[in-house]
């Protein structure tokens, strides 16, 4: 509590609720200690495509307390990738929603899977990335509210864990 007191108002502003540039430089330092995802919105999605293909590895990141599945490291691209559904899934108020979570953990799932089998290739981020990347260049001449309910990875073999 002495430590938070001390801290100018910028300071905690920035460590809990920090623009994009803060936030990939706090989780590239396995430095983000906040239990959620920023409250980023749909503006905030080009900045985050450009660390979309990033596969350098993290650990400190916020993590789906609900999730049974412990997953101490992710690749940066990936997570970024979650944080842009997290976007989405809080502008659509998706049913899959946990608190800012807009799934389980920031894993890949294959679609048509009869039970779950999970993708951590390097290659299904790509596909991610891509489809993201896709998504939303190909609808940004639009009012986010139009293309909000496309999922980004409806053309791929993945969804979201």
């Amino acid at each position: 509590m002495i430590g938070i007191l001390g801290c100018k108002k910028d300071d905690v502003k920035a460590t809990y609720n920090p623009n994009v540039e803060k936030y990939i430089q706090l989780l590239k330092g396995n430095q983000y200690d906040s239990i959620n995802l920023p409250a980023f919105t749909y503006q905030d999605i080009p900045a985050l495509l450009n660390y979309r293909t990033e596969t350098q590895t993290i650990s400190d990141f916020p993590k789906n307390g609900i999730s049974s599945y412990y997953m101490p490291n992710c690749t940066l691209g990936m997570y970024v990738l979650w944080t842009i559904e997290s976007i989405r899934a809080v502008a659509i108020n998706s049913k899959s929603l946990m608190m800012r979570f807009p799934s389980q953990n920031p894993i890949l799932a294959f679609r048509n899977s009869q039970e779950l089998k999970m993708a951590f290739d390097n290659s299904s981020q790509d596909i991610a990335a891509q489809a993201y990347f896709d998504w939303w260049n190909d609808n940004t001449r639009k009012d986010f509210n139009q293309f909000k309910n496309i999922d980004p990875l409806q053309k791929t073999n993945y969804k979201w864990h």
